[in-house]
């Protein structure tokens, strides 16, 4: 039976690759619930960095619609719910501690791309194309793209984007803020796999801490922001990353990070 997430480790960064090229990758209920399952085993494996990838010509198609068009003439199975199901997959993707990179190797589209706007960066290929696509079939965003976009790119973009359907390249999404990085097909795994290799390296529970008082700023003031930040302040104070960037600056060398 094919794997329809293929997971690999380097060291302790984790990529997992989708892994239905054929279909582009296109988010059935199989490979949903298979990604899902993926995300809850990253903190109990302790991974410092994840990168979500997939296999083929393109990143992620979206929904599957010729799973709908077959389920549409056979009736739907009781407990099929794809909306919840993709809703609960981008909901694991925000709250995930870890810092997550998606490496965009080709077109990301409707839910695929906002799987994608879940990540902290985006590193993608020069020939990757990026549409909202929802409405241009008559729909609204509906895999949290109205509450991410706009987070990215202002909100007057992010309805440009949505609102016209428009396929963009990825310069186009990378100076719009919609993608982190471009780079040339053949360089991007190198490039994104450095820039995750240095996260996987760093003071892991000070990048977790730092990411989540960012999350979470928008929605307090500035003093309860400044509270929250004591709180993981003595988190941080506690591990032994904290100690061993104290040795390193004494003895003027760089520190070694265990991400404890």
């Amino acid at each position: 039976m094919t794997q329809l997430v293929e997971r690999t480790d380097d060291g302790a960064v984790r990529v997992l690759r989708l892994n239905r090229p054929d279909a582009r990758n296109a988010l059935n209920m199989a490979l949903i619930k298979a990604v899902r399952a993926e995300l809850a085993a990253v903190a109990a494996d302790n991974v410092r960095c994840l990168v979500v990838t997939g296999n083929g010509k393109g990143f992620c198609a979206g929904a599957d619609v010729k799973e709908w068009s077959e389920l549409a003439k056979t009736g739907v199975p009781e407990g099929y719910d794809w909306v919840g199901e993709m809703h609960g997959l981008i909901l694991d993707l925000h709250a995930l501690e870890t810092p997550l990179i998606a490496m965009i190797n080709g077109a990301a589209v409707g839910a695929g791309l906002d799987m994608a706007l879940t990540c902290d960066f985006r590193f993608a290929a020069a020939e990757a194309k990026f549409r909202c696509a929802y409405t241009w079939v008559g729909f609204n965003p509906d895999a949290g793209g109205t509450w991410l976009m706009p987070r990215l790119m202002g909100l007057e973009a992010a309805k440009r984007f949505a609102f016209t359907g428009d396929i963009w390249s990825a310069e186009q999404a990378r100076a719009s803020g919609l993608v982190t990085e471009v780079h040339a097909t053949a360089d991007l795994e190198a490039a994104t796999m450095a820039f995750a290799r240095q996260l996987g390296s760093g003071p892991s529970v000070a990048i977790r801490q730092t990411k989540k008082l960012m999350e979470d700023a928008a929605g307090r003031s500035l003093a309860d922001q400044l509270k929250a930040k004591q709180a993981a302040g003595k988190i941080c104070g506690d591990t032994a990353d904290h100690k061993e960037a104290l040795a390193a600056a004494v003895e003027r060398r760089e520190p070694v990070f265990k991400g404890l």
